[in-house]
């Protein structure tokens, strides 16, 4: 048996993604910049994932740059539109809890002369709203945050959130970063507030290497890739069609059945960490105070469907890790974009975690294709490796 629990990091094609890659790709190959019958069946596929995506949306296919991912799409977002804005304001505001690819890309603007505030976090990673709005001032142009974190599954509340800073600042421009919770969500940018909205089709059962930006027809943003003037100026280079294509088809097929896919995954989750919380020295990351031990459906709702995060006392992470996966079980330590790297996650630390259990903390993600019987099977494998690691790690 193979339980795939690392969806945070990527998900598994659909079929019918995997079809429309195909024939993308073997069928319909042209470039799309190509006046011919091959280059206008392959814009024809780009204007019509535009129009899918927009759809999911409420918003306007115009208002859509295709990306290589989730980190363009970011780095886009906050580079392309505080260069373009400079003389309306230099501070930026973000969370201690961001992205590496918003992280990083702030330390740059900063280098470039831009003032970048860190708003923190309470124990259960949902931002401490006053302390956001504290930093808000006059020369403030852009607050970015991400709706759900991809390591603990802490959700902000984000309609409440934008509402607020705009009626602080009228004309505060507001990115969010969506990777975690498109999909998850129905999300409705334009009601929201929300003026720039980052996605990733890896995340959400559509080929790696492909996202996409939504800018409001009301911002102004600069391009940050120059060329041939692809995507309206936007976003030079040959668009990668066949993964524009599987990202169109991934959306389409996203939001069928939708309630039920979430609820679904809700109590497996609440399943999962019902049993995981009879164990003990475990620690469950991102939920609300007063969640545990019942994890009520209403508590439980507060935080992302998919994403458990799970501190286990006297094991390191990785010796977990390749635990499970010898039983067939693939998870991961943290954020797969932040793995390979020996330092603090940036999240863990945010949220107060102790240094001794930031190296003993698991992520398990689910997607609409895990199943019960994975679930359970796991729980099984936990509950049975758990003391044999702990007296392994004694006895060194």
């Amino acid at each position: 048996m193979e339980i795939y629990l690392d969806n945070s990091a990527t998900t598994k094609v659909t079929e019918g993604v995997r079809d429309k890659l195909m024939q993308a790709l073997y069928e319909d190959y042209g470039n799309p910049s190509s006046m011919h019958r091959l280059g206008v069946k392959a814009e024809q596929y780009m204007k019509e994932a535009a129009a899918i995506l927009a759809s999911s949306l409420k918003v306007e296919p115009k208002e859509i740059i295709f990306t290589s991912g989730g980190t363009e799409a970011n780095n886009l977002a906050l580079i392309g539109t505080a260069l373009a804005n400079k003389r309306r304001g230099n501070h930026i505001i973000t969370t201690r809890i961001e992205h590496p690819s918003v992280h990083q890309t702030l330390v740059h603007l900063e280098e470039l002369g831009f003032d970048i505030s860190f708003a923190p976090v309470d124990a259960s990673g949902k931002l401490i709203k006053e302390k956001l709005f504290e930093l808000v001032r006059e020369d403030t142009l852009m607050v970015s945050m991400m709706y759900v974190n991809n390591e603990i599954g802490a959700v902000q509340d984000i309609t409440e959130l934008a509402t607020e800073l705009k009626n602080m600042k009228k004309d505060l421009i507001l990115h969010v970063d969506a990777v975690q919770a498109f999909g998850k969500y129905r999300i409705y940018p334009k009601r929201i507030g929300i003026d720039l909205l980052s996605i990733s089709g890896h995340k959400i059962h559509g080929p790696k290497g492909i996202g996409a930006l939504y800018v409001s027809d009301k911002v102004r943003i600069n391009p940050v890739v120059f060329g041939g003037g692809h995507q309206k100026g936007m976003r030079s280079g040959t668009e990668n069609v066949p993964g524009i294509a599987g990202l169109g088809q991934a959306v389409d097929e996203l939001y069928r059945d939708f309630d039920a896919k979430i609820e679904r995954m809700y109590l497996l989750k609440q399943k999962f960490l019902r049993e995981i919380n009879q164990l003990e020295d475990i620690t469950i990351n991102g939920i609300p105070m007063g969640c545990a031990p019942d994890f009520a459906m209403e508590q439980l709702k507060q935080t992302a469907p998919h994403i458990m995060s799970i501190s286990f006392q006297g094991v390191r992470s990785e010796v977990f890790l390749h635990a499970l996966e010898d039983k067939g079980i693939y998870v991961s330590s943290g954020s797969a974009c932040s793995s390979h790297h020996p330092t603090p996650s940036m999240t863990l630390t945010a949220i107060g975690m102790d240094k001794n259990l930031m190296d003993s903390t698991l992520r398990f993600s689910m997607s609409g294709m895990t199943t019960e019987d994975e679930i359970d099977f796991t729980i099984e494998q936990i509950k049975e490796l758990l003391p044999t690691l702990r007296r392994y790690t004694r006895k060194r």
